[in-house]
């Protein structure tokens, strides 16, 4: 498995493939050519499907500017690498073709091309949640402590930067009103339950504070603001979320937190590794359920779960989500992406209370389930994978 870093990715929405991660390969092809007279750029597959609601050929012409950009959209063409491709071509004055560049977004704003698998970087030494727990087991150490052992020690002044990016994004949007962009003209909701949250009594307070800042983060995030990805921008408010409100009610410090996003980052590393997080690929279980699984984790060891209970956690945050479609209405992140991180935020604090109630001990491992998701989201009709051709982006408005 790769670094934590690559699940952790700081940038702007409002989609980690379809917008963060096409900016990025724009940035690197202009970089590679920068002779070029113009440059041409077709989408493939779901990448084209809702890359206009998406915002993807405006994130591509900001990473060129000033170049001269030209679009293609075929949205009837998948390839078999992945659903998200595209390719750049740059062009002289003739328009005759000079350089060209095949890249796919594979979620959580990576970039590969053709001969990317070979130059991946695996830093860890076991692939699966059930070696890791022996591993810490014979070891005697936690989670968070297996991910120092194999991570440089940049590791931690990063996860601080993106501790930072979360909390400011939650404030942002808890202070911020007004209606989004694109043709839904949906209002912003998070300023107006913080301001109701706040006159409940403790508990009801605590659970709605929980909706709220997931709401501020993940409008944020479809206003195209400064978000980190967790494990994606269109769930990237449901870890925030619960990491803020047990920082702020349970006094869980920064050091803590920082600690509880490093074991959040092994628990979504180990599904992007042997699934997927993209929901081009697999749906929004591989979203949202793998948000969900990180938040959970991290609850449980702020709480002083053990290993085994942290893995039960994650494991219930993962299944409770299986079968989730990605049908975003008009390609927005926004229907019904805002509504589900408020709702995978409230998720993942109950699947830690029940992880923590118990001994760890389960029957459906979580390696097991991600081998399920994986299989789920593959056997998924193209048009419930992000491509806004059925579920509620085709029923919404009938």
């Amino acid at each position: 498995m790769e670094t934590i870093k690559e699940i952790y990715r700081i940038g702007f929405g409002p989609s980690s493939s379809h917008t963060m991660g096409p900016r990025f390969a724009a940035e690197q092809f202009i970089k590679e050519n920068p002779l070029s007279f113009s440059i041409r750029v077709t989408l493939y597959g779901s990448l084209a499907a809702t890359g206009k609601g998406h915002l993807t050929d405006v994130a591509i012409t900001k990473a060129l500017m000033p170049k001269k950009v030209q679009f293609i959209w075929k949205p009837e063409k998948f390839f078999k690498k992945h659903p998200n491709a595209m390719l750049f071509e740059a062009l002289d004055e003739n328009e005759n073709v000079i350089a060209k560049w095949t890249a796919y977004s594979v979620g959580g704003g990576k970039i590969i091309d053709d001969n990317s698998l070979a130059e991946t970087t695996n830093i860890y030494k076991h692939q699966k949640f059930n070696t890791i727990l022996k591993y810490c087991e014979t070891e005697g150490i936690h989670l968070w402590e297996y991910v120092a052992m194999h991570e440089t020690e940049d590791i931690w002044l990063y996860l601080e930067e993106v501790w930072d990016t979360m909390k400011n994004a939650i404030k942002r949007g808890i202070a911020s009103q007004g209606v989004l962009p694109g043709g839904l003209k949906l209002p912003r909701k998070a300023a107006t339950y913080y301001i109701r949250a706040n006159g409940f009594k403790a508990s009801l307070k605590r659970k709605a504070l929980v909706f709220a800042y997931a709401l501020a983060v993940a409008e944020e995030n479809a206003d195209g603001g400064k978000i980190v990805t967790a494990p994606t921008c269109g769930s990237c408010g449901v870890l925030p979320a619960v990491l803020f409100l047990l920082h702020e009610f349970h006094d869980f410090d920064d050091d803590k937190i920082v600690k509880a996003l490093a074991t959040a980052g092994l628990i979504g590393n180990l599904i992007k590794k042997n699934a997927s997080i993209s929901g081009a690929e697999v749906g929004c279980q591989g979203e949202i359920g793998t948000a969900c699984a990180m938040a959970a984790g991290a609850a449980s060891q702020l709480f002083g779960g053990t290993p085994a209970q942290i893995e039960y956690a994650a494991e219930m945050g993962l299944e409770h989500h299986l079968g989730l479609t990605c049908d975003p209405v008009c390609g927005l992140v926004q229907i019904p992406c805002i509504e589900r991180n408020a709702f995978a935020a409230s998720r993942a604090l109950d699947a830690n209370l029940y992880s923590i109630m118990s001994d760890g001990k389960h029957r459906i491992s979580f390696d097991r389930v991600v081998e399920t998701m994986e299989k789920t989201g593959h056997d998924l009709p193209s048009l419930y994978r992000e491509t806004a051709e059925g579920g509620l982006a085709k029923m919404a408005w009938q």
